[in-house]
């Protein structure tokens, strides 16, 4: 819901912006603890690292998926351990390994990784516990696999594993899979966490030791619109319960870890922008607002993408696409009229659109427009950088209703 009382006095002093509510996440993450107990969730930093957005995932109990040496450090200075940190990216440097080793969980994306760690063990003069990512030999509607650029092919892990169970410097201990992002049927998912736990006892048979994690990777969507069904969290951690006591015997000491996505903090922001502008052009209303593309990037996608697309229920490409309807427009105005407007934005191209031929209330110079489930992958994918206008702000309404710049 959103709070238009303070999106009305922040566009007084910004021209756009993001404001992320406290509340809400507090109540996502709050939902995903009661009803995935036993289970260790990683905050996925890379959708949106705020500061004050992560210190508030982090302070219920969160680890960190980090994509990022960066997003390490975050974790690290959050006071979070090795074991809250798991570090899962393709193509890590080497001083990525050299400084990540020791203050995190690394998982290995490639045969040639899991052999440079050991390396950067020995020189280190260290033992580490490592993961390996798999791309395992099933999808979440079929029981075979396919070409990935993530991880290790399973037939692969297995065949390289005796070598690797005889390195002196580091011990495979865990498995990590992500298959799919923005994921709204929560039986497919479960029907993927049952095929996951079996490979975690395959892994741990080959392996011949006890098998101290899984991740399951992340995948809970978010209802983009209202015309959207809500995921069936509830259904998906009674699931994971059922298959973490189904598994309690062949899995003793095996963790779960399950990454939040977007789902903790989507839902959490709303993206505001003002009419700067309006114009005609030969019969054609125009209404320019602050960065649109160069603010929040979503829309424009949607729209640059109805131009190529036969389809309208072609696949998504996540995060930089999820669907040609999955933005809400929502003036913030009390006028009755109505006009069919396309709204642009204040970029020298012609892809910087938000919406064409569009029925909403009549908006004029000054006036507020919000988009809601902005939280997650909004501000960190668009183009700010874009013909170096001012960007939007970034702002953190607290649960007692104050609202601060964490940035400054």
């Amino acid at each position: 819901m959103l709070n238009q009382e303070v999106i009305l006095q922040q566009a007084q002093t910004h021209d756009s912006f993001y404001l992320y509510d406290e509340t809400r996440i507090l109540e996502n993450t709050r939902q995903l603890k009661e009803e995935f107990p036993g289970v260790q969730f990683l905050y996925s930093v890379k959708a949106n690292p705020y500061p004050a957005v992560l210190r508030c995932v982090l302070n219920q109990g969160f680890g960190v998926d980090a994509a990022s040496l960066a997003e390490v450090r975050m974790g690290q200075k959050a006071g979070l351990g090795k074991a809250e940190i798991l570090y899962s990216a393709p193509a890590k440097t080497d001083r990525d390994l050299q400084e990540a080793i020791g203050v995190s969980t690394v998982i290995a994306d490639s045969v040639g990784e899991v052999d440079r760690l050991q390396d950067v063990a020995a020189q280190l003069g260290i033992h580490a516990e490592i993961g390996v990512r798999l791309n395992p030999n099933f999808t979440y509607t079929e029981d075979v696999g396919i070409s990935a650029k993530f991880g290790v092919d399973e037939e692969q892990f297995y065949e390289n594993l005796p070598r690797w169970k005889a390195m002196e410097n580091i011990t495979i201990t865990g498995i990590h899979a992500h298959l799919h992002s923005q994921e709204m049927d929560a039986h497919l998912m479960a029907a993927y966490y049952g095929k996951m736990f079996k490979l975690a006892q395959r892994v741990q048979e080959a392996l011949g030791a006890p098998l101290k994690f899984m991740n399951l990777g992340s995948g809970m969507g978010i209802n983009f619109t209202e015309r959207m069904q809500p995921f069936d969290t509830p259904y998906l951690g009674k699931e994971a319960r059922r298959l973490m006591e189904q598994f309690r015997s062949a899995l003793p000491q095996t963790k779960i870890y399950i990454e939040t996505g977007r789902y903790a903090v989507g839902k959490s922001g709303t993206y505001c922008t003002k009419v700067l502008d309006k114009k005609v052009s030969r019969g054609k209303t125009y209404v320019l607002l602050a960065n649109t593309l160069n603010g929040f990037m979503r829309p424009s996608t949607a729209v640059m993408m109805s131009k190529y697309m036969q389809d309208p229920t072609a696949p998504s490409w996540e995060p930089m696409f999820t669907g040609l309807d999955t933005v809400d427009i929502l003036p913030l105005t009390d006028r009755g009229e109505k006009e069919t407007v396309t709204l642009a934005g204040s970029l020298c191209t012609g892809t910087d659109l938000v919406a064409e031929d569009i029925c909403l209330p009549r908006l004029e110079r000054g006036d507020v427009v919000a988009m809601p489930n902005a939280g997650a992958y909004a501000a960190v994918v668009s183009p700010m950088q874009f013909a170096s206008l001012v960007p939007p702000a970034q702002l953190f309404l607290t649960k007692d209703g104050q609202v601060v710049d964490a940035t400054r």
